[in-house]
Formats: structure tokens, sequence, C-alpha cells
């Protein structure tokens, strides 16, 4: 058996039509956007922070599976996506004759990438967390119209730009965010997202880095 890629999961075609639907119910609750879009940037940005910490293959290849599919589990419901997410992903992987092990580390990853039970538990959760917390930008709002009464919304809109830098020489994993605080103001990105940030220092701390976040080019953690 060999390390399945994230082209494989990409072509998959139960992944597409899981996601596909997933994205689609979530919609009709009115959450943001948790299709391709979304799926290709975490997967990623999750590869993208163990290249850089110099994690070997294929930990970040994984990192890029478990990124696409940690939010798979939606279309099944929202409340408890999580289980569904890492069940789903084990049953993709039984298919496609996976390694056991690799199975359990993604399936551990997807498990844990939510706050506030998630906690990272290998690099490829803590890759995951960090890449899908990251993910907070006006193209995932469905609907402008709405960004004065949901306050998620509105934060998500306000989000011009979004961007996760890793420094592997000074160990630092930063979140820079330019936000249109005529839109939203910093403390309600504080509001909904402090057990997010939160989640993001534990996980950096466990790639033996630190997480700052800067919000108009000012260091708030």
């Amino acid at each position: 058996m060999k390390t399945i890629t994230l082209e494989a999961i990409k072509t998959n075609q139960k992944v597409i039509s899981f996601l596909e639907a997933a994205n689609e119910y979530l919609g009709i609750i009115g959450y943001t956007e948790h299709g391709f879009r979304h799926a290709d940037t975490v997967a990623h940005l999750s590869k993208n922070i163990l290249t850089h910490l110099g994690y070997k293959d294929p930990l970040p290849e994984l990192a890029a599976i478990a990124g696409y599919l940690h939010d798979i589990g939606n279309v099944v419901n929202r409340q408890d996506h999580v289980s569904a997410s890492a069940l789903i992903s084990m049953d993709i992987f039984s298919e496609l004759k996976v390694p056991v092990e690799d199975t359990a580390m993604v399936m551990s990853a997807i498990g844990n990438h939510e706050e506030p039970e998630g906690e990272p538990v290998n690099p490829i959760s803590a890759a995951l967390i960090l890449a899908d917390k990251a993910d907070v930008h006006r193209s995932r709002v469905r609907n402008p119209q709405m960004i004065g009464f949901d306050i998620h919304d509105r934060v998500n809109y306000a989000v011009e730009r979004s961007s996760l830098q890793v420094n592997a020489r000074k160990k630092i994993i930063s979140l820079e965010l330019s936000i249109d605080t005529s839109i939203s103001q910093v403390m309600e990105y504080f509001e909904i997202f402090l057990t997010r940030m939160m989640l993001c220092k534990k996980a950096a701390a466990f790639l033996k880095t630190d997480f700052n976040l800067y919000i108009n080019k000012t260091k708030l953690l």
C-alpha cells in the first residue's frame, strides 16, 4: 500500500458529491461557504505549514488531505460534523487502501480541528487547526445583505485580506488580517473568534512555534 495523494482525494467522486452537498446544506441554514474553495485553501495552508517547518513526507501531504476533508461531515449535519468528517474520511481511505497508520493520523486531525473540544494531537492536527482558522475572508459570505444581522457574516465580510505566514527560522506562525473597521470593529472579531485564537496558540505551541495575530498591522496576540 502506498500513501494517498491529495489529487486522488480531489478526484474521488464520493468526495466531490459529499462536499457539494455539504456546502449546499450549510447555505440553506445560513452558514458561510464551506465548499471546494474552503477545502482547497485549508489543504494548501496545512501542507504549507508542515513543509516550511521541515516535516518530512508523508506528513505534509496527509495534512493537505486532512485539510481538504475536514468539513465533509457537514453532509450529515452541522452539529457533530467533526466526528462525521473523520468517519467519512476513514471510509474513503479504506476504499482507497490507505495504510492504517496514515488513516489514524488523518482521522485524529480531522476529529480535533474544532473548538472547544479539539486539541492538537499530532503535527497534522496542529497544522489543520491553524489553516482552518486562518480562512476568514469576505469571499466566504454568501449574502452580504445579511451582515447587518449576523455577526459571523459581518466579521468575515469585513476581512479584506488574510494571510498565514510561517517563519521557520524565528519559529513564529502569524495570522495577518486587514479588516474594514467601518463594517466590523476589531472587538467583534475577538467576540466570536477568541476561542479559535486560543486553539491556534495551542496548535502553534505543539509545533514548537509561537502564534502571532496581527490586525491592520497591529500585533494583538
